[in-house]
């Protein structure tokens, strides 16, 4: 493209850990090309993820609303249309971000190569390899506008000062913090709570545990373990957005599944220990700038189908617990070692 584009719709309507895989290559970005403005398109409940970014705004879709079906985007492509957009950037590459081009058909449109030939090849056991990272798909979206994106040397955001009510909840940091996220979208994904307990109970007697999770069924674990152990405090349903990224900002260590709280952690700057169900780190989902070692994987040997799917959704019978072939002793004694 012979005259770069000097404002870029982003299109990133999609799940939180995709959203926040996305923030550090937008870092990145803005960084290495501070002239350009950046309108990014997504959900009002994400708005809070770009708040560090400069050059950075965000358009918010009402996809349950006036931006629903098919007439709802057109009228929001009328609306995107009033931004005098140059280019657009699209990160998501679905059926909706698919009409969005068809209506925004004036506007250099780039999409992202989601490499669904290679990542089938790789659940069907047909090319087992490490795929491409989405973090690297994204950025290819912007090279192809003309734009190379350098991700080898992240800058991340300082730790946020907690306010009076977050603090109430986590007290002040006397010790090292360490934030567990044990849920997922399915339960292939997840590491079995009864072993999940096991770790919680000998890392809180070293350091302070964060839990994060939400809705009422997270919750009735959750708040449990935070009154029977010490040092475990229990966050879900009682702060923000904001004020979780804000306390995750803080965290020296998160330990997530393959799901967005890892995501969070990561575009935050934070190390993050991956536990690994039916999902594989080869499909190109690895938290941002984490080691190879901060991923702990199911036993391929006792669960030789895995990855059985890019999303955890699909799986034979019996594969539900393969993240129980990981020991708890192994999960803090890892912790214990990055944390250091």
């Amino acid at each position: 493209m012979q005259n770069l584009p000097k404002h870029i719709l982003v299109i990133r309507l999609s799940a939180m850990g995709d959203v926040a895989m996305s923030i550090p290559v937008l870092r990145a970005f803005t960084e290495q090309n501070p002239d350009v403005k950046l309108t990014v398109l997504t959900r009002e409940f994400f708005k809070p993820f770009f708040r560090d970014l400069p050059n950075v705004s965000v358009f918010a879709a009402d996809v349950k609303g006036r931006h629903k079906g098919v007439f709802g985007l057109y009228k929001l492509s009328k609306e995107l249309k009033k931004l005098n957009i140059d280019a657009i950037a699209d990160l998501h590459n679905v059926l909706r971000s698919n009409i969005l081009k068809f209506f925004l058909s004036n506007s250099p449109f780039f999409q992202i190569d989601k490499g669904r030939a290679q990542k089938n090849a790789l659940v069907s056991g047909e090319n087992v390899k490490q795929l491409k990272a989405t973090h690297q798909r994204y950025a290819d979206v912007f090279e192809t506008l003309g734009f190379k994106i350098d991700l080898t040397k992240p800058s991340f955001p300082e730790a946020k000062t907690l306010n009076e009510e977050t603090l109430k909840i986590t007290g002040n940091k006397s010790s090292k913090w360490i934030g567990i996220a044990p849920f997922a979208a399915y339960k292939s994904k997840m590491y079995p709570l009864d072993k999940m307990v096991d770790v919680i109970e000998a890392l809180s007697k070293d350091y302070k545990i964060l839990l994060f999770g939400g809705g009422e069924k997270e919750i009735s674990f959750l708040q449990p373990l935070a009154d029977t152990y010490k040092n475990v405090i229990n966050l879900a349903g009682k702060l923000s957005l904001d004020e979780e990224l804000n306390v995750i900002s803080n965290l020296d260590i998160m330990l997530s599944m393959d799901s967005g709280n890892g995501h969070l952690a990561a575009m935050l700057g934070k190390k993050v220990i991956t536990v690994w169900g039916v999902t594989h780190p080869f499909a190109g989902f690895t938290p941002f700038n984490q080691l190879d070692n901060y991923q702990l994987l199911s036993d391929r040997k006792k669960f030789p189908k895995i990855p059985t799917s890019i999303y955890g959704n699909k799986f034979p019978d019996g594969y539900e617990q393969a993240a129980g072939s990981i020991s708890p002793e192994e999960i803090v004694s890892k912790i214990k070692d990055v944390i250091m």
